[in-house]
């Protein structure tokens, strides 16, 4: 077994669910802001598997951003401070914007990135994330659409990763943290 085989407990997420997932998730994007200024906002390091394939899933003109939120460093658990070390320049207040993200655990980081986003008073905000974990939550908070909710795992892959690493990974894993 391979270094990264040994830290994966299991496959709980295909490469083609995902593709399928974010196919259709793109078609409802398309027909709902076809002809409209549109701005997906990409949450980084984790969102970015996920915003390359969809953005090339919707069938209309959109606009790209990228920000940077943290609030797991190094660790399998949030540290309940939520820190953006990268904003958005660009004015969104004549945008439809949607907020990509690659998964909804806590709360807290969306929760905040959403006030943020939302005082820039954009046509409209809505939260398009890979994976829900509502099991997590701590805040009052729900995704717009969740590609897939999944029960409290620390999973990893597509972008996903364990210390910076394993984001490499074509599919979403749990995370064997005893190996």
């Amino acid at each position: 077994m391979s270094y990264v085989d040994s830290r994966i407990k299991r496959i709980i997420i295909t490469e083609d669910e995902i593709r399928s997932a974010i196919k259709e998730a793109g078609k409802r994007i398309t027909e709902k802001y076809y002809g409209k200024p549109l701005l997906l906002v990409s949450i980084l390091n984790g969102a970015f598997v996920f915003m390359s394939d969809l953005c090339r899933a919707i069938d209309a003109p959109l606009e790209i951003s990228f920000m940077c939120a943290k609030s797991y460093y190094n660790s399998t658990s949030s540290s309940g401070n939520v820190n953006i070390t990268m904003d958005i320049s660009q004015d969104i207040s004549g945008y439809h914007v949607i907020i990509v993200e690659d998964i909804v655990d806590t709360g807290r980081t969306l929760s905040e990135v959403v006030k943020i986003l939302n005082a820039r008073n954009p046509l409209s905000l809505e939260v398009v994330t890979l994976l829900d974990k509502p099991d997590r939550r701590v805040v009052d908070f729900d995704p717009d659409e969740a590609l897939f909710t999944i029960p409290d795992y620390f999973v990893i892959g597509y972008g996903l990763d364990c210390g910076e690493k394993y984001r490499n990974l074509p599919y979403i894993a749990e995370y064997n943290e005893e190996a």
